[in-house]
């Protein structure tokens, strides 16, 4: 298992391949996304990667999470997220993980907080065909009709499909392709929609249902931390 990635959707367009047919992307952009701490199983009880994106300002920042940021020697993040990885896919504390983590044509499993409807009837919340357009119905047509029984039981089940608050829910869309990648401008090109609206936080990982291609760089793609660099610097020297 590798490390995932937190991205900002940036919005849709569309790009053309080799044959010349335009295909619909959404376009997601990588912000300073590094890894913040490692979680162990000496420690933990599991091998995971605790990674951050974006820049929080230090005033909106707590204490403790101010601390937490300066032992990993990164500025405060905006978004953090933890992706499971096995123990060869560890990557060091402050390293920068850029757009070529994918490679074109992988798939992978894209995860965001759909965009919000508010108070939403039946048919548009779950698809409910709605009572007929004549025959003695009025005023109630886009009504979800009947919810209980009679005497008995005498009560609405939980989890019966009413109408109620749509949106704003963590959805995870599978399997979307990765058209392009821009690792000078850190931007990922992946097919088709993505859950959230624009300027939207995007955890992107690995497809599990797919098997990765060949040229998936291990444990990951990513520039190392300032603090590293030099240190192999001085060695060098």
């Amino acid at each position: 298992m590798r490390s995932g990635v937190i991205a900002q959707k940036v919005g849709m367009t569309r790009i053309y391949n080799d044959a010349g047919e335009h295909v619909p992307v959404t376009v997601l952009k990588l912000e300073n996304c590094q890894v913040v701490a490692h979680r162990t199983e000496e420690k933990n009880g599991y091998v995971a990667l605790q990674v951050g994106a974006g820049l929080a300002k230090v005033k909106n920042t707590s204490k403790a999470m101010r601390g937490h940021f300066a032992v990993a020697s990164v500025e405060p993040k905006r978004k953090l997220a933890e992706f499971r990885v096995s123990q060869e896919n560890v990557i060091e504390v402050g390293a920068e993980i850029t757009a070529d983590h994918f490679v074109e044509g992988q798939f992978v499993d894209v995860t965001g907080t759909s965009i919000g409807k508010g108070f939403a009837g039946a048919m548009k919340r779950h698809n409910f065909g709605g009572l007929r357009a004549s025959h003695g119905v009025s005023i109630s047509h886009r009504s979800h009709g009947s919810v209980g029984q009679c005497q008995d039981p005498g009560k609405i089940f939980k989890g019966k499909k009413m109408a109620g608050h749509m949106g704003a829910e963590q959805v995870t869309t599978q399997n979307l392709k990765i058209v392009r990648t821009d690792p000078e401008r850190g931007l990922i090109m992946i097919q088709g929609a993505v859950p959230g609206s624009k300027g939207g936080w995007i955890v992107v990982r690995d497809a599990v249902k797919k098997a990765l291609p060949d040229g998936v760089p291990t444990p990951g793609a990513f520039r190392a931390s300032a603090a590293a660099a030099a240190a192999v610097e001085k060695e060098s020297e």
